[in-house]
């Protein structure tokens, strides 16, 4: 049994609360499939309330979220598995007949599958302050008619924890079943069984953490700055002025993958191989060839200032910010938490998911 579907199945017992796993690297395995979406998903509509936001006491009066369903919503509305994605992903988690393409965890949910379609209704949303269906910067703000750009409020993942809590709201899902992301999505997943401790059965949250690691902070912020700095920018207000920052995107994309991917997985995958015999200034290298075509196949795939919010977001988490003691805190969470990484993570280190394991062990 996957141990996924052992967490999912088990009793929320209070001596299956904490399991910790560190997993060896790997690089087996294809690529996780990362679309433009356009079309496919649902939307909720939240309106006639206002959504208050977390910083600078702004809130938004009207939004809408993207998001996809696979399995069936049982008579009891309590097998509801919510996934948070990570900061680029869309609600497109799986494939199904609205949209066949193969999803970015499409080997994970399904029939007899970690998460288990034949028992489970599976929701993904695509994040507030998203590009894929979701209201975000480049939406039009009703207020002007045009794109809010960097008039859009400031983000925080309680944000968007919260935004997702209401479309369960608006389903009739009064508790989920679990809660399951990683990294953005891990830092929400285990946000939500603190912030939502009555309504959130089990939590699996994979390469997270309590807070961002400076490194982490300081290449986020790199990749700010490289779509900040691009003359196309125009201030975060490009969308009408028939320009794009390009150039800035795609160079903000090669600094993320370098995060995305390990030291041994770059020597065992590239080693000192070339491509280019001609001995110059351009690319020599396999593994730079392969950091341009990353760079260049998503930087038109995804709305520059979306990556700006909620990648600034991510930064500014911190699970424990608001109580006097980590340990007060984490004592909020109480079900079952899953916490698994990788030894090899640059952006979450493997010694963040032990800090976090032994935190919620020690809060009791």
């Amino acid at each position: 049994m996957h141990f996924w579907s052992k967490l999912l199945l088990s009793p929320t017992s209070k001596a299956s609360r904490f399991i910790f796993t560190r997993y060896a690297h790997t690089i087996e395995g294809p690529e996780p499939a990362y679309h433009q979406i356009v079309s496919g998903y649902q939307t909720y509509k939240h309106e006639n309330e206002s959504f208050p936001l977390k910083y600078n006491n702004k809130s938004l009066n009207e939004f809408q979220l993207a998001y996809e369903t696979w399995g069936k919503l049982n008579v009891k509305k309590n097998n509801a598995v919510l996934i948070f994605t990570g900061l680029s992903a869309s609600s497109h988690a799986k494939s199904h007949d609205q949209n066949t393409k193969p999803g970015w965890w499409e080997q994970i949910i399904g029939p007899n599958l970690a998460i288990d379609t034949n028992h489970f209704f599976v929701i993904c949303c695509n994040h507030l302050g998203g590009c894929y269906g979701s209201t975000g910067p480049s939406s039009i703000d009703p207020k002007t008619n045009k794109a809010y750009g960097t008039s859009f409020p400031m983000l925080s993942v309680e944000d968007f924890v919260r935004s997702q809590f209401q479309l369960l709201k608006h389903l009739g899902i009064e508790k989920l079943h679990a809660s399951i992301g990683s990294s953005l999505g891990g830092m929400c997943s285990i946000l939500s069984g603190l912030l939502f401790s009555k309504n959130v059965g089990r939590v699996a949250t994979i390469s997270s953490c309590i807070s961002p690691y400076p490194t982490a902070i300081a290449l986020r912020y790199l990749q700010r700055k490289m779509i900040m700095t691009d003359p196309n920018w125009y201030g975060g207000h490009y969308y009408d002025k028939g320009a794009y920052p390009l150039e800035g995107m795609r160079i903000a994309r090669e600094i993320a993958t370098l995060t995305y991917r390990s030291g041994p997985e770059w020597l065992e995958r590239f080693g000192l191989r070339r491509f280019n015999d001609n001995i110059n200034l351009s690319p020599t290298f396999e593994i730079e060839s392969y950091l341009q075509y990353q760079g260049l196949t998503f930087a038109k795939k995804y709305d520059p200032n979306s990556l700006l919010y909620i990648s600034k977001a991510m930064d500014l988490f911190n699970l424990t910010e608001d109580y006097e003691k980590p340990s007060d805190a984490l004592s909020q969470i109480q079900c079952p938490v899953l916490v698994l990484g990788s030894q090899t993570d640059i952006l979450f280190p493997i010694w963040q998911q032990k800090q976090l394991a032994e935190g919620l062990i020690e809060a009791g």
